[in-house]
């Protein structure tokens, strides 16, 4: 009998899903300490310590609600990267108050080992307390709603002269902006890369994680 000792096994590889998904173990690894590190984010921007900036993962979610109003509103165009310093082109949506009723955000992952797509959604604000949000910034691709209106909106302003939000501008010189004093949207659909708040109340706050795509929209 030999006695050379076998050569370990390749372990297995983790790449991107097919259709934008990821494998669920790179999801948990990357999601699970997020949570820890994204509080200490949104406590040190409430306290004015950090801008409003962090990698993204660049994986999409879905977010919908019945209808959103916000006090404050400016919209520029703007370039957030990953982790792994890949550039994506975002509508970066700033409000400085905002609430919003029947929240739902969802992600779709899927498991390793067979078990298929799953889908991580959370939801609030669906009894007669709204979710409540200051200093919401929120990067996406893709806005959708029944209505939309605006209060003493300007069009084509100069990113880098937004003002209606509290805070330094930072849009680009030269570049198109918008901005106005309020803003309603009924029947939001959005897909975004990111969003973050100086606070973030969810009343009847539910998060589920279920099988097949159940995704907000």
């Amino acid at each position: 009998m030999s006695s050379e000792t076998p050569a370990p096994a390749p372990e297995p590889r983790h790449g991107r899903a097919a259709g934008g998904r990821v494998r669920w173990r790179r999801f948990a690894l990357i999601f699970v300490p997020a949570i820890g590190i994204v509080a200490v984010l949104l406590g040190l921007t409430a306290n004015g310590a950090l801008a409003s900036s962090f990698s993204i993962s660049g994986q999409e979610f879905q977010v919908s609600a019945a209808s959103l109003n916000g006090v404050g509103f400016q919209q520029f165009g703007t370039i957030e990267e990953t982790a792994g310093k890949k550039p994506i082109a975002v509508a970066q949506s700033e409000i400085g108050t905002a609430t919003i009723t029947n929240l739902c955000q969802s992600v779709v992952t899927t498991f390793p080992l067979g078990l298929g797509t799953y889908t991580l959604k959370i939801t609030a604000g669906d009894g007669s307390t709204p979710v409540h949000a200051d200093s919401l910034i929120i990067d996406a691709d893709q806005l959708s709603s029944s209505v939309a209106s605006f209060r003493n909106i300007n069009i084509g302003q100069d990113a880098s002269t937004l003002n209606a939000v509290g805070g330094v501008p930072d849009g680009q010189a030269g570049t198109f902006g918008q901005q106005s004093s309020a803003i309603t949207i009924d029947g939001l659909q959005q897909v975004a890369y990111s969003t973050s708040a100086g606070t973030f109340t969810l009343p009847g706050f539910k998060l589920s994680l279920s099988a097949g795509d159940g995704s907000c929209f």
